[in-house]
């Protein structure tokens, strides 16, 4: 019954999209939860742009999700198509609709298990790359923003002082750019530094190296193979091997057929060597 529901409603997608996308719900639930416990407003406000992001995303895949399914109507009604296009919509208190993506993320699991979904990641790091940078840097930026305005609020001296400056400081620093425009004075706000300049390193360098390999793996698929090099002389066939006769004058004879052939073959290719070697 479960597989009938999931072939009606067009569900489940790619299991890297799906991934990718139950990783930004759950990300979106954290938000929620953070919200509730930080009583800063600039903090706040890292959160609320950050939020705003993802709501983008979250309504491309309603409509991707809606302009494949099998059924477009069990798909809205039946398996939560209405909340994920609120929850993709910038309502502030639709959000918590989201909630109902984790139903999603559960059955993900059931289907395919823990295990098989990291084997199935692992195995296709390549295609995956770019979603997995995409949803990496939404976490660095939103935690490094974070991490970096907590630590400098407490400075007089501070130069990242709101949720713009964080964000575009923590921006800069993981794609080592580093304008110098903002930068952390106190030793914690350093040690967030240092900690975004290795994982920026890190991020950006793997990126790279993954899509490389899939361009240059695509590339080479789609060249053709070079054909075979036709030889000039096609050798003469050998017959097919045969009992040795009783009689050895026979057997003398077919072995004396057998090299008058090969000799023949010999001065075509010597002629046609001959010829090559004219014309050089």
């Amino acid at each position: 019954m479960a597989q009938k529901a999931e072939e009606q409603s067009g569900e489940l997608k790619a299991l890297g999209y799906e991934l990718f996308i139950a990783a930004l719900s759950v990300l979106s639930i954290v938000n929620l939860l953070l919200l509730l416990l930080i009583r800063y407003e600039s903090l706040e406000y890292i959160i609320y742009i950050i939020n705003a992001v993802m709501t983008p995303i979250f309504l491309g895949d309603f409509l991707y999700r809606f302009l494949t399914a099998g059924s477009k109507s069990y798909y809205l009604w039946r398996d939560f198509g209405w909340a994920d296009l609120l929850s993709g919509l910038p309502l502030p208190h639709a959000k918590v609709l989201r909630l109902f993506r984790l139903c999603r993320v559960s059955r993900l699991f059931a289907r395919y298990g823990a295990r098989n979904l990291l084997d199935h990641y692992s195995s296709h790091r390549a295609e995956n790359a770019l979603m997995t940078m995409v949803f990496l840097v939404i976490v660095v930026l939103e935690f490094g923003a974070l991490a970096v305005l907590q630590a400098e609020r407490v400075s007089p001296d501070a130069s990242i002082v709101t949720a713009s400056d964080a964000l575009w400081w923590v921006f800069v620093t993981i794609t080592t750019v580093g304008y110098g425009d903002r930068y952390p004075v106190t030793n914690l706000g350093r040690l967030v530094a240092v900690v975004l300049m290795i994982v920026g390193v890190g991020l950006f360098g793997t990126l790279s190296g993954f899509l490389a390999n899939r361009f240059l793996a695509s590339s080479a698929s789609r060249e053709p193979a070079a054909p075979a090099a036709k030889p000039a002389v096609e050798p003469a066939a050998e017959p097919a091997a045969e009992t040795a006769p009783a009689d050895p004058k026979a057997h003398f004879a077919a072995l004396k057929q057998m090299l008058a052939v090969q000799e023949q073959a010999i001065a075509e290719l010597r002629a046609k060597l001959d010829e090559i070697e004219a014309l050089l």
